[in-house]
């Protein structure tokens, strides 16, 4: 099964491929970033992250795209109303190729991915990394979050 973890972004939006037989056989196939200008109008930004998205879709037919849930902390709602513009762009681009999109919380994926909900992004880097055999550690957060995502669909989907 090949499977899409995205971590959507309008400035950065991170994504990873990963193949699994079960869960214990789970290969990188692809992974990076797309990314936008800051000085761009937000149409342009967003045509950007949906065609990429698009494009990885056609080259790696993903039977499954992930996504951690949204999640709105009071003191930044304008962040997550940005996050939520990329974080739909990747949505249609799922319904418009037909393929499942699950969403996780963010506890769910931490606990998933390192075997506790309160883990750091640290955490969770240094075990996607592990987890797939990363040897470059110079990932950026953004694509080993997508990883994430990837990685906690076949630990709660193919056990």
């Amino acid at each position: 099964m090949i499977i899409l973890g995205v971590d959507p972004g309008l400035v950065v939006t991170g994504y990873g491929v990963i193949e699994a037989k079960n869960s214990y056989q789970v290969k990188l196939k692809e992974a990076g970033i797309i990314k936008t200008k800051a000085g761009d109008r937000i149409s342009v930004r967003l045509e950007k992250i949906y065609r990429n998205i698009l494009n990885i879709v056609r080259d790696y037919k993903p039977e499954v795209i992930v996504l951690e849930k949204l999640y709105s902390h009071y003191k930044h709602p304008a962040t997550s109303i940005l996050m939520g513009h990329a974080r739909g762009v990747v949505c249609l681009a799922a319904g418009v190729s037909g393929i499942k999109l699950v969403n996780y919380p963010s506890t769910r994926i931490k606990k998933a991915v390192t075997g506790g909900g309160q883990a750091s992004k640290m955490q969770i880097q240094g075990m996607v990394q592990k987890l797939l055999a990363i040897e470059d550690k110079r990932q950026p957060m953004d694509v080993t979050d997508a990883l994430a995502c990837a990685l906690t669909y076949v630990n709660m989907e193919l056990r």
